[in-house]
């Protein structure tokens, strides 16, 4: 399922070069490869990349951003949808990166936040909220961090459940069911999108509303998600591919952040569990799927 999400991104990249006059097998080739969420896989796959001496590398999410920093320093990396990229080490600043990467950041200060709040509107009795998070990923556990300092004002207590591999999901969702929490925030993560669909079922079967990073979850069957548009977000990064194709250097190219985030609620996900999305949440929601 992830790697079809994964496919409609490429897509979008895709789009992104052929609008910039770059065409597949004429004057750009593009290589994918996939981790199918497994960090520990990176390495494998971006030594095979980079033994196809790329001109660019293109990198979607924290973890695999990394992995290609710590790979290699000569090839530039274009990362898209990378949270905090100045917390987590992979540049310098936001204006002037330094090293070999630039490109896109989704933005998760405020934003995560913004998923708690979500959630405390659609569920006002929450006082118990589950947050899904892989600790392998950087950006995760700082991100676990600002919902903690924003939950007092909502009167929410976090239960902080790490996740690190596929293995620990049954385990995570026993720990759910034993703690009885109102609600879940699954962060960002290529693995949670990887195994969307036991996360999507427990949801179901223990009718626990949740939240998730980007609308690639809702569109498959999730609840509600808040963040980034990563379709335009991988469309944009076309550009920097170009400039860098051009003789542009990563180190002067400022990362953008995006200006708009959009709400989506699915209404299907919210009767199978026997939820009612408030009018007024409802009302915010950039796109509502019935």
């Amino acid at each position: 399922m992830a790697e079809e999400i994964d496919k409609s991104l490429v897509a979008a990249l895709q789009q992104g070069l052929r609008e910039l006059g770059y065409l597949e097998r004429r004057n750009i080739v593009i290589e994918q490869r996939y981790a199918a969420g497994r960090s520990e896989k990176l390495p494998e796959v971006l030594a095979e990349l980079i033994r196809l001496k790329l001109d660019v590398l293109v990198t979607a999410g924290d973890p695999a951003a990394h992995a290609a920093k710590k790979a290699t320093s000569a090839i530039p990396i274009v990362m898209v949808t990378s949270p905090d990229p100045v917390g987590t080490g992979l540049i310098a600043s936001l204006a002037h990166p330094g090293g070999n990467v630039t490109g896109l950041s989704d933005f998760h200060g405020g934003v995560i936040t913004k998923r708690l709040e979500v959630l405390k509107d659609v569920v006002p009795l929450m006082s118990r909220l589950a947050v899904l998070l892989n600790p392998a990923n950087r950006s995760n556990p700082l991100q676990l961090k600002d919902i903690q300092a924003a939950a007092p004002a909502f009167h929410v207590k976090i239960i902080p459940l790490e996740v690190k591999g596929p293995e620990d999901i049954d385990d995570t969702f026993a720990t759910i069911r034993k703690e009885r929490p109102g609600a879940l925030l699954v962060v960002g993560d290529r693995l949670f999108a990887t195994h969307q669909t036991r996360i999507f079922e427990f949801v179901g079967k223990t009718r626990l509303p949740a939240i998730y990073s980007q609308r690639g979850y809702v569109d498959a069957g999730g609840l509600m998600s808040y963040g980034a548009n990563f379709a335009d977000q991988y469309r944009r990064a076309a550009t920097y591919v170009d400039k860098i194709l051009k003789g542009a250097k990563p180190a002067d190219l400022p990362v953008e952040q995006p200006i708009k985030f959009e709400f989506i609620v699915n209404l299907k996900a919210a009767k199978q569990i026997g939820l009612t999305i408030p009018p007024n949440v409802l009302a915010r929601a950039d796109k509502v799927i019935r």
